[in-house]
């Protein structure tokens, strides 16, 4: 099991617009190409209140590359994007970046089962 941090800097006062788009559309979508999310977070403390944070589950690269790519493509999210940002831009960056557990992570690979670690999502 891999991991991606994808964080999205949001166009100020952006921000409850993103969150709606997520709530609304974005995780339907990804529940029909099996997109499995890992948590989602927004910034209390830090450079940025206009950010979320957020962590997907990927049993390869391989995979992530397919689901990823299919629903990047997907009519109907094309369709919703745009109109979230018909009142203008809502995300101003995205950083991703791909992650594996270390050796003494709570989250460990499949093939390390070992006690009090967290189930595959």
């Amino acid at each position: 099991m891999i991991y991606e941090m994808r964080v999205y800097r949001c166009v100020p006062g952006r921000l409850p617009a993103l969150l709606r788009r997520f709530e609304t559309v974005t995780l339907k979508l990804w529940e029909k190409h099996g997109i499995r999310q890992a948590g989602f977070f927004t910034t209390l403390i830090g450079e940025s209140n206009q950010e979320l944070t957020y962590f997907l589950a990927w049993e390869s690269l391989a995979e992530r590359e397919k689901k990823w790519g299919a629903f990047m493509t997907d009519p109907d999210w094309l369709e919703a994007r745009a109109k979230s940002e018909a009142d203008g831009q809502i995300v101003g960056n995205i950083v991703s970046q791909i992650l594996a557990p270390t050796a003494f992570s709570a989250v460990k690979w499949p093939s390390l089962p070992q006690r009090g670690t967290l189930a595959q999502p």
